[in-house]
């Protein structure tokens, strides 16, 4: 894939270069409390981590999680792309941000240059969102970007449930 740029960020494929941003993101405390704990802790976790997910998906499916940079400085500041998931008829737009980087527009850019990548490049028409019911921020990013609610569900039955949204783009 080709970066995605947008009047302030760049998004690009994650590489093993970012592991140690990998570690710090996945180890954010709102990370843990709304996404989950993927149990990176290191360097190595985090190879593993962008080995068996990221990497893995732009092989398997052509998209992933990307790395979002500002283009002004080049600061690493989340992380925004589609996601595969078992459970889903469709991918969806998942985006983690560092907290320093939350309440910029970043998200919301970010989003919205991967739908638009999804749409155009990608050929993709429906997209989900998925997130924990109480993470007032991501349903106010997700309502923002045109996604609409459709119900509560869980992906397994053992999973916490969640709220899901979709946009048909």
């Amino acid at each position: 894939m080709t970066a995605l740029r947008t009047r302030r960020l760049v998004l690009e494929e994650l590489s093993f270069d970012d592991a140690e941003f990998i570690v710090e993101l996945l180890n954010d405390k709102s990370f843990l409390r709304f996404i989950g704990d993927k149990g990176v802790r290191s360097v190595a976790d985090a190879n593993a981590y962008l080995r068996n997910g990221p990497m893995d998906s732009y092989q398997r499916h052509g998209f992933g999680l990307y790395l979002v940079r500002r283009v002004s400085d080049g600061t690493r500041i989340g992380i925004c792309g589609l996601v595969r998931r078992s459970g889903l008829d469709h991918p969806d737009v998942g985006f983690a941000l560092l907290a320093e980087f939350r309440g910029c527009g970043y998200g919301y850019e970010s989003a919205v240059a991967v739908l638009d990548h999804a749409r155009t490049e990608l050929g993709l028409k429906r997209i989900l969102g998925i997130t924990d019911p109480d993470n007032h921020v991501s349903i106010r990013l997700l309502e923002k970007a045109g996604f609409a609610f459709e119900r509560r569900m869980r992906l397994s039955a053992d999973a916490a449930e969640i709220s899901l949204y979709s946009i048909e783009i």
